[in-house]
């Protein structure tokens, strides 16, 4: 079959068309014919050594939905020929509040991922495709859509009405959590440094927009928009500190990243507002399910910047790591 894979240290353009031999799935496990897979800013990480245990040569990829073509041993809850999304969070553990840091890892690193036209994973990880989503669509979902799902609602607790703060949308995961809030009807005000990504995040219900890089005091005005209930954010720096300063007393704050590094936060400003602080990442089988479920009736989709043919990785992951796109990158696999 062929797959991308990383070989060396360096950046995307380290990757690789290959030819590699199908994997066959142990016992309790499937193989998936793998019809779209999507990037993460994850995959970029690895590229550049930014990952804790990588190594190589390994299939990256976390995202991915295709058709079951064989069953291992003991496999019994899905049939051959499924269409099926795939959860890329193995062995959560059983505590739904946290995972197992020291046993559960993700697909594409350190195993194999779905940047493949076959990936064998455990059987328990496989749901049935959305109906109403393409391949595309469906690929689009799993990591970035899991993580924004328990941000929004297992950890942020975000409720019809209430306001959200969606700070640097148009990567994947913010994407999904405007998606998110919209459709459970809370009200959005989102950032970008970026007036093109704004524009499209008002098309997506965004209520309103600033832009960090011309408006510096973009929390301040944010304030005068009305009380802020919750901010995600997964930018750390000088951006969370301005979202603290946003959110309303009594407010919440889900912190999923740090892509800009650590925040000087003030205990002042926490314990004189009353916040809660909440840290989270990635999200549990229950979470996944409870997030596959909103793509049910066709009503919800996600957003999808360019789908790209999997002799194109190179160039998708480069569109990835220039921070170019708005929503998920796709690759289509023949």
């Amino acid at each position: 079959m062929r797959a991308v894979r990383l070989h060396e240290i360096g950046g995307p353009q380290n990757l690789r068309i290959d030819e590699v031999p199908v994997p066959q799935p142990a016992a309790g496990e499937v193989l998936v014919r793998v019809r779209a897979a999507a990037f993460n800013h994850r995959d970029v990480f690895i590229t550049q050594g930014k990952y804790p245990g990588i190594a190589l040569p390994r299939i990256l990829g976390s995202d991915g939905a295709g058709d079951i073509t064989a069953l291992g041993d003991s496999v019994t809850s899905v049939a051959l020929g499924d269409d099926v999304v795939i959860d890329p969070m193995l062995d959560w553990g059983d505590d739904p509040h946290v995972w197992d840091a020291k046993n559960s890892s993700l697909l594409g690193m350190p195993r194999d991922g779905t940047f493949a036209q076959y990936v064998a994973v455990p059987a328990k990880n496989v749901y049935p495709k959305p109906k109403a989503l393409s391949w595309e669509e469906a690929a689009a979902i799993p990591l970035a859509g899991l993580t924004a799902y328990r941000a929004t609602f297992t950890r942020g607790a975000l409720k019809a009405g209430e306001t959200v703060l969606i700070t640097g949308v148009g990567g994947g995961v913010q994407t999904f959590v405007l998606l998110f809030a919209k459709h459970a009807g809370a009200r959005a005000i989102v950032t970008s440094g970026s007036d093109e990504k704004l524009a499209r995040a008002r098309e997506l219900g965004a209520d309103a927009a600033y832009n960090y890089k011309t408006t510096p005091d973009w929390h301040k005005q944010v304030r005068s928009e009305g009380p802020v209930d919750l901010v995600i954010d997964s930018t750390g720096g000088d951006t969370l500190v301005k979202a603290i300063g946003a959110v309303r007393p009594g407010g919440r704050v889900a912190i999923y990243g740090a892509t800009t590094g650590d925040a000087t936060i003030r205990p002042f400003d926490v314990f004189w507002k009353h916040l809660t602080i909440v840290g989270t990442s990635m999200g549990s089988p229950q979470d996944f399910e409870a997030m596959l479920a909103l793509f049910d009736d066709g009503k919800l989709r996600p957003a999808i910047d360019k789908v790209f043919p999997l002799s194109d990785a190179v160039a998708a992951a480069t569109r990835m790591d220039e921070a170019a796109q708005f929503g998920k990158i796709v690759l289509k696999i023949d």
